[in-house]
């Protein structure tokens, strides 16, 4: 199940509404999952019955990296998202950049609203449009060397996209803008290498940009 499920334990499952949470279950000796699990008897039942039925199951191993990515959460966000607000200050005052849409820097609408719901930093998802349009971006795609060229994000690694000439390749250019993808643009998803390293390969992918 690549996903998670949360119940409050405040749901009146007894409403009359759901009988199959208030009547004896058939395939578990006629237990009755709200009478007996009480607050956490969705839960069971979708345990119990659910799973065990249809085996929507994570294979042991990639519980265990799920788990892993889970716990340490909290100890790499402050990395991608301290590293994202340099790389968006850095390209804010690189030549070869037309803009950059990053929440907390200055002149961004969501400026306030990332200050007021984001103290911790807003994430390590950036994008910027490259001078030179379309053309111009596909360079800079093709010069990094650090960085990798995948469709994700959220990795360990640095990943970068220019969506017109991949994700988004299908549709013409009038459709491609009305879905918030302009030729020119670059998404980026900071990783936790080291700041230093990602810098300098922006830096010269984005000279070779400019390179006709």
């Amino acid at each position: 199940m690549g996903g998670i499920l949360v119940e409050s334990g405040t749901f009146a499952w007894d409403n009359g509404n759901f009988p199959q949470m208030t009547e004896p279950s058939r395939g578990y000796h006629g237990v009755v999952f709200h009478e007996t699990f009480g607050d956490f008897g969705f839960t069971m039942k979708a345990r119990m019955e659910t799973m065990r039925t249809l085996g929507p199951t994570l294979a042991p191993l990639s519980a265990f990296l799920l788990m892993q990515g889970i716990e340490t959460l909290h100890l790499r966000m402050p990395r991608h998202s301290e590293s994202a607000l340099a790389v968006a200050e850095r390209l804010a005052r690189h030549p070869a950049v037309a803009w950059v849409n990053y929440p907390l820097l200055p002149g961004n609408p969501g400026l306030a609203m990332a200050r007021k719901y984001l103290p911790r930093g807003a994430g390590g998802i950036l994008t910027f449009g490259v001078k030179g349009g379309a053309a111009a971006g596909v360079r800079c795609i093709e010069a990094v060397q650090c960085l990798s060229h995948l469709a994700n994000v959220g990795d360990a690694k640095s990943l970068i996209i220019h969506p017109a000439s991949t994700t988004h390749r299908q549709l013409d250019e009038s459709e491609q803008r009305a879905a918030g993808v302009s030729p020119e643009m670059i998404r980026l998803s900071i990783g936790l290498e080291s700041l230093d390293d990602i810098l300098w390969d922006l830096d010269q992918a984005l000279a070779t940009s400019q390179r006709e």
